[in-house]
Formats: structure tokens, sequence, C-alpha cells
């Protein structure tokens, strides 16, 4: 009787490289199928998402925080991170930045840029770039990061989560 080697001891046996090798065509092929069968679908994506952003950043530079504030998702599970606070639920975002910018000399223009997007899976995103408010008297800045899910309803693209961070300011700069 002939025994046939189990698979696990067939895959022991090939050696090391051709299994690295191996593995490594797989994960290539799991993660670069999305990518190469839709690419249509990820530039309607990342064109919602800078539209978005495009819309925020008009709203702002109108003194409009409620226009603003569409991008984001109108949802308790929505999500803010800036400084050491973590804010959740969309009305109490709302509400710190109608505390914090009170006027339209507080707002600023607001600039973003050095949009990274990057698409995760057909409803879910990540982009990073960075933000500049110009003022009379200082010109804050930093970075962001955006975790955004496209909603069903009407397909429909918000902020879930937003996290601010500043970089080190040159000494009269204040953010």
């Amino acid at each position: 009787m002939v025994r046939t080697p189990s698979p696990a001891r067939v895959t022991r046996a090939l050696p090391r490289t051709v299994r690295v090798l191996r593995g490594s065509a797989i994960i290539f092929c799991v993660l670069s199928t999305p990518a190469i069968s839709a690419p249509a679908q990820t530039e309607t994506a990342i064109a919602q998402i800078r539209s978005v952003l495009q819309a925020q950043q008009d709203a702002w530079n109108r003194g409009d925080i409620d226009g603003f504030m569409n991008g984001y998702a109108r949802s308790p599970s929505t999500v803010f991170v800036s400084e050491d606070t973590i804010r959740r639920g969309w009305q109490t975002v709302r509400d710190r930045y109608k505390k914090k910018y009170p006027s339209r000399a507080k707002m600023g223009t607001l600039k973003f840029s050095d949009l990274e997007i990057t698409p995760l899976s057909s409803d879910w995103a990540v982009a990073i770039g960075r933000w500049k408010l110009k003022r009379a008297n200082d010109q804050p800045h930093g970075r962001f990061t955006l975790i955004l899910k496209q909603l069903p309803k009407a397909g429909e693209l918000c902020m879930i989560i937003r996290a601010l961070r500043r970089r080190p300011l040159v000494k009269s700069l204040h953010c």
C-alpha cells in the first residue's frame, strides 16, 4: 500500500523560500484584487471624499459651522479627537466648534492641503492631511486623520472619526 503524504507534510517538504513566495503571491492576489477590479470605484470614492472636504472648507470660510458639520455623520457614534480630549456624538462635536470659534475672526480662513486618501473597502476610507487657519493675529496649523464611511442614506459619505494633531508652533503662534 502506497501512502500519500498529508498536505501539511508536503508543505513542510517544500523549501522555505518556495513557501514564502507562495504565501506572498497569495497575499498579493488577495490585496490587489479589489484595486485591480474596481479602479473606477476607488477614484469615485476619492472624488467624493475630496468633495466632502472641499464643502467643509467652503462652509468654514463662509462662517457656516452648521454647513461644516454636514461632513460629519449625524450620529452618537461620531468621534472627534483633539488635543487630549475625545468627544463623542455629532451634537457634542458641533457644540465644541461653536464654543471654540464663536466669531468669523476666531474662525479665520481654513485651508486643507496634502490630502492622502486611502479606500479601505467599498464603504470605508482613511484620509490624512494638513489644516491651516489664517487669522489676523496667528496661523494655527496641524495634521488630521479622518475615518470615513459611506452611509446607506442616499450614498451619503460622512466622517465617523476625526483626529487632529497640532504640530509644535513657532513662538507667537497659538492654536
